[in-house]
């Protein structure tokens, strides 16, 4: 017995078939470091912006001069290299592909390395099971050892094909190679600690080594099972490319543009309660957020207590949207949907419920709202609206957004963006690449984080619909993302009161919107933030203390009939948490009622008086029934 076990390959001698690899970390680095991309990106920027040099020299005074002839070929020559580059990228857009080649080669190697992993976890998989028969005789025999080593090969082809560095998603899906490694050998490794493995605040193991193999046994069973080692592939599968779990229409003559109107029905058997609520998402993300699945749905759960719920969908921009600004998505959206609403519902109370970005353009579309209204001798007829982390404030001192606009003004030129991008909208894995540089190791810890929960069958599946979520965001205009990036984000008109939208009513058309009026009309807000947002930072979701009803009795604390300001510990989509939901749910609907902290405290009560009495009549009658 100890011959054999010491003729057993090792899980570190597989490993070093791979050697150092970008997969490695070895810099270790907290973020994902897409350096070649960042490399070719500032060498196609440097391109754009010198024929744009050349383009003024050719206009300038120098116009018959040797300057100007100069210029003239070097901008010839140039122009037909630029063209290909514009060309290739708006090819990939309209195939649904990343422009950035070297990044969609990375997608590749994510593809061939799952299916890596997969094919060898099959080899011992028997039954549903892994057979650790198999496992130690491939371990103990020399063809069982090549085999195993051809596999590594394999492996360390692709890591060392990859393009980035850092604490990467590659680095994520090694430690489930690693872990299958240990599987396999059923032997630790000498210097690398063991993955998913349970650890004490001591740094020693909570299990045996034995059960160690047993759960994780488990966990590779789970994710062989429903092929998941590749998040995004995983998820379109499972979903086959459909998200959301509440019925749903298009109302009727709501298309503008490729936006239309949502409208959830109350269901049957639930009693309407006589109010709306009006749900605004972000330009860059599916509106399902809102309605991932069966228990992690703001809009099941809100039907349910009898709201009839209207949602903007932006739907995925074409060429037809790329002159679009935020005055239509900000203001013409908004207007015509709202009036459409209450059309439909006149004498329904209309409240609106948004999230990120959708929050960010519909407080200044209420404000420019209660203007209008106030001037036209009318009361404010939307007068609540509950924020889900929706930034305000963008500068780089409180509101915690220095590293997004300092990325911004080192990398984003709007120059280059219409000019790539101007006939097709700017693709999600741009705005995506943006988001990860400012969240620091995501695309790690979302795959090592799916991994760790893969030992419970359940939570694989119940995380397809997020994962595809995640991985699927759709186009933003690019006029719009422009006047986004330049307007909000660099110039933070809104919080100083610069940002301009359009009115029907001459006196406010197209000059800055009075944000301060909102106190004035009336309008409450409940303004709900995390204090672990990287993307909306609660010092930039100012909302509820900085436009509102605001006393010192607000900030993070509920009363009624006022502004109500809660920061929690979380981070931005904190909606994917069930708990997390539920409690923001609870918080929501209160404020909705105008039902203060210590009327919360006494309805629950009165509930666990009620169901304590209920308790104790059944005691009676069954001890009665046994007398």
């Amino acid at each position: 017995m100890s011959s054999e076990k010491n003729s057993k390959i090792t899980p570190d001698e597989l490993l070093s078939v791979i050697a150092f690899s970008p997969a490695n970390n070895l810099e270790g680095l907290d973020t994902t470091i897409a350096w070649k991309s960042k490399m070719v990106g500032q060498q196609i920027k440097a391109l754009f912006n010198y024929q744009k040099t050349l383009d003024i020299i050719k206009k300038g005074p120098w116009l018959f001069g040797p300057m100007a002839i100069a210029a003239s070929w070097q901008s010839a020559a140039l122009d037909s290299m630029l063209r290909h580059v514009k060309a290739s990228a708006r090819l990939a857009v309209g195939a649904s592909r990343n422009p950035d080649a070297i990044a969609d080669k990375n997608g590749w190697i994510y593809k061939s390395y799952s299916r890596l992993i997969y094919t060898l976890t099959d080899f011992f998989i028997k039954d549903g099971k892994f057979n650790t028969e198999k496992a130690r005789m491939i371990c103990t025999t020399p063809k069982g050892k090549e085999y195993l080593k051809n596999y590594m090969d394999e492996f360390a082809q692709l890591e060392h094909q990859y393009n980035n560095i850092g604490l990467s998603r590659l680095k994520a899906m090694k430690e489930i190679l690693k872990c299958l490694l240990v599987i396999i050998t059923e032997q630790p490794y000498t210097h690398e600690p063991l993955p998913f493995a349970k650890i004490n605040p001591d740094g020693t193991m909570r299990t045996s080594f034995e059960d160690y193999l047993a759960e994780n046994r488990i966990r590779l069973e789970n994710l062989y099972e429903t092929n998941a080692f590749d998040i995004k592939e995983y998820s379109e599968r499972a979903t086959q490319g459909k998200i959301g779990c509440s019925y749903f229409e298009y109302v009727e003559g709501s298309l503008n543009h490729r936006v239309r109107l949502r409208y959830y029905p109350v269901p049957k058997g639930v009693k309407p309660n006589g109010k709306i609520i009006a749900l605004a998402t972000p330009l860059i993300n599916r509106p399902e957020l809102f309605d991932l699945a069966t228990g992690k749905s703001v809009v099941e759960a809100m039907l349910k207590k009898g709201y009839t719920i209207y949602m903007s969908d932006h739907g995925d921009p074409g060429w037809e949207e790329t002159e679009l600004g935020l005055d239509f998505y900000g203001k013409t959206i908004p207007d015509c949907y709202f009036d459409i609403v209450k059309k439909r519902h006149p004498q329904y109370e209309i409240y609106v419920m948004a999230y990120c970005m959708g929050g960010t353009l519909m407080l200044p579309y209420l404000a420019r709202r209660a203007e209008e209204r106030l001037a036209a001798g009318k009361k404010m007829d939307i007068t609540k609206i509950a924020l889900m982390a929706s930034p305000m404030k963008f500068d780089d001192e409180d509101s915690g957004h220095k590293p997004i606009r300092t990325l911004i003004r080192r990398d984003y030129d709007a120059y280059l963006m219409k000019e790539l991008f101007g006939s097709v909208n700017i693709p999600p894995q741009i705005i995506e690449a943006g988001m990860n540089e400012i969240q620091p190791g995501v695309q790690y810890t979302v795959v090592l984080g799916f991994y760790g929960r893969a030992e419970n069958k359940d939570a694989i599946t119940d995380a397809a619909p997020f994962l595809y979520w995640l991985t699927h965001g759709t186009k933003f205009p690019v006029n719009a993302h422009v006047q986004w990036i330049q307007n909000v984000f660099l110039g933070n008109q809104i919080y100083e009161g610069k940002f301009c939208l359009p009115s029907s009513n001459p006196k406010f058309d197209g000059k800055p919107v009075d944000m301060s009026i909102l106190k004035k009309a009336g309008v409450r807000i409940f303004d709900y933030k995390g204090s672990r947002d990287p993307i909306a930072p609660a010092g930039s979701c100012v909302a509820g203390e900085t436009w509102g009803q605001v006393d010192k009795g607000n900030v993070k604390f509920t009363s009624g009939g006022l502004n109500r300001v809660i920061e929690k510990n979380i981070g931005h989509i904190f909606v994917v948490s069930r708990k997390l939901l539920a409690e923001y749910l609870e918080l929501v609907e209160d404020f909705y009622q105008d039902r203060s902290t210590s009327q919360v405290s006494a309805v629950n009560a009165k509930k666990s008086a009620a169901r304590n009495a209920v308790s104790n009549v059944v005691d009676i009658k069954k001890a009665q029934a046994k007398k």
